[in-house]
């Protein structure tokens, strides 16, 4: 945590507080955010700070992502997914997109204009991608992509989607290639010929959030639409899983702090038996279990960013870091709402939410019982 890491850790905290937190009521009405807060994040230097300036970006590391990232999850805003738009699929690009597509795409995404998501998943193919059915044939100059994307974040806000099609439908993974598929809106706000979106999902948690299906039926994507070389899209995504997974660690560490920080203060003022809650010793052992966890993930969490940093972090250490901070932070966050007693199953308190929200923790990213599998064949 150097100055500028803190500044960035102040400046979000700020931003979370003032311009997201007001809309997020909103936000769960709409099923999706109001876009003009991504101007507003790319406005105040929020976005894509691990990107080179000479892109548009900050030209910082994960550190300050972390920060960021760590200062949504304590303000308990689940509605950006700034993880996808403004770390992911830029650095997809960063790492195998040619100049022209870098220098396209990566301002307008630092800058909020335009907003990103990333399609892998169908509604056969979660974890095993390999599995995929969306295709891409040649098509002149270029592709026709055909198939179903679901559960996409930023599905409906998104502007420019990395997506995964099969160009040698015979060869599974080393037949998939990556794409990056303009999907704006016209002038008159009809989608392209051939692209639809689904309505955002209605999910158990992150209301908010946009989470939706993309659909495409012969849609045209130029040949200079290709990230990288040719059916090497699995590889792409197997180096770039590792990131994303240890976004995911960020947010399950940030949560389990909130979590016992919120129980221990709320336990301090509630009476029972005419003596705080706090006073019983099952809630003093209960807290501070849920505080060690929280200490020991905190411990972890910040190896694997450090480690990310140096271009050392390992697909096993990645797998271990998703699979085990969010099966922590569903545990810990169920052990403090206990605490909350019949007030921790309203919405009106926080660890509520925090409990809907953690769910899909442990599924999105690769589902946790695949982590397991990935970790254990390196034993």
């Amino acid at each position: 945590m150097t100055d500028d890491v803190a500044a960035v850790a102040d400046l979000s905290r700020d931003f979370f507080a003032h311009h997201v937190a007001p809309t997020a009521e909103q936000s769960v009405r709409d099923g999706r955010p109001d876009r003009e807060l991504y101007r507003r994040a790319g406005e105040m230097g929020l976005l894509c700070m691990s990107i080179p300036e000479e892109y548009g970006g900050g030209g910082g590391t994960f550190a300050h992502e972390a920060a960021m990232l760590t200062e949504q999850t304590r303000a308990g805003d689940s509605s950006l997914h700034l993880g996808v738009h403004s770390i992911i699929v830029p650095h997809y690009i960063l790492a195998y997109g040619s100049e022209e597509q870098k220098t396209r795409y990566l301002p307008k995404f630092a800058s909020g204009e335009w907003i990103s998501a990333i399609a892998m998943t169908e509604p056969g193919a979660g974890s095993d991608l390999q599995a995929m059915t969306t295709k891409a044939v040649p098509h002149g100059d270029g592709y026709l992509l055909t198939g179903t994307k679901c559960f996409i974040s930023n599905g409906l806000n998104a502007d420019v989607v990395v997506g995964a099609a099969k160009t040698d439908p015979d060869a599974r993974g080393a037949g998939i290639s990556l794409f990056i598929v303009d999907v704006t809106e016209r002038a008159d706000e009809s989608l392209p010929d051939g692209f639809s979106r689904g309505a955002a999902l209605k999910k158990i948690g992150q209301k908010g959030q946009d989470t939706a299906e993309l659909y495409f039926e012969d849609f045209f994507v130029p040949a200079s639409a290709v990230l990288g070389e040719l059916n090497s899209g699995f590889k792409q995504l197997k180096t770039q899983l590792a990131t994303e997974r240890v976004i995911l660690g960020v947010a399950a560490v940030a949560a389990m702090e909130r979590a016992v920080a919120l129980t221990a203060e709320y336990t301090k003022q509630r009476v029972i038996f005419n003596a705080p809650l706090i006073a019983m010793q099952n809630t003093r052992f209960e807290l501070a279990e849920c505080a060690t966890v929280a200490r020991v993930a905190r411990t972890f969490i910040d190896s694997c960013i450090e480690q990310l940093i140096r271009g050392e972090l390992d697909a096993t250490t990645a797998a271990m870091a998703k699979y085990w901070l969010s099966d922590q932070q569903c545990a810990v966050i169920d052990r403090c709402l206990q605490l909350f007693g019949g007030y921790g199953y309203s919405l009106e308190y926080p660890i509520a939410q925090m409990y809907a929200d953690a769910r899909i923790q442990k599924i999105y990213a690769g589902a946790n019982e695949v982590m397991k599998e990935l970790i254990a064949r390196t034993l």
